[in-house]
């Protein structure tokens, strides 16, 4: 049986977050932060079971990572920006991979369409730490 999980996070630069930073992490890829001038190479992190972009119809260029991450950076002028927001779900176990990444992407999908908002999915398998069914 699923145990539910469910945590949503900003991405601050008060904070001394970057989005291109936590992009690059999420995803298991190597992005360069354009505004700060570093690259952020996490392509040996193991786990990451599949990424993908979902954006609204129009919106072709926001699939590559570098760029939609690095436009969010840019658009934002602020010291304390909220560049933005991680949600952290669980997967059921009982779901195989193909159903996995149907139900991430019809949340990314819904937040999507209500929010006028690029999704960044990343599915990552089980950790250490904590219940090791949930995806």
């Amino acid at each position: 049986m699923a145990i539910y999980h469910l945590s949503v996070k900003s991405i601050s630069r008060s904070a001394g977050r970057s989005v291109v930073a936590a992009a690059a992490y999420r995803a298991g890829q190597e992005l360069t932060d354009e505004r700060q001038g570093l690259t952020h190479d996490y392509t040996r992190k193991q786990g990451v079971e599949d990424a993908f972009i979902v954006a609204p119809d129009g919106a072709d260029w926001a699939q590559d990572r570098n760029t939609l991450w690095n436009a969010a950076e840019a658009a934002e002028k602020r010291k304390d920006a909220k560049t933005g927001r991680e949600y952290e779900l669980a997967l059921p176990a009982e779901l195989d991979a193909g159903a996995r990444k149907e139900l991430a992407r019809d949340f990314a999908a819904e937040l999507v369409e209500r929010y006028g908002v690029v999704a960044d999915v990343a599915i990552h398998e089980p950790g250490r730490e904590g219940d090791n069914r949930n995806h």
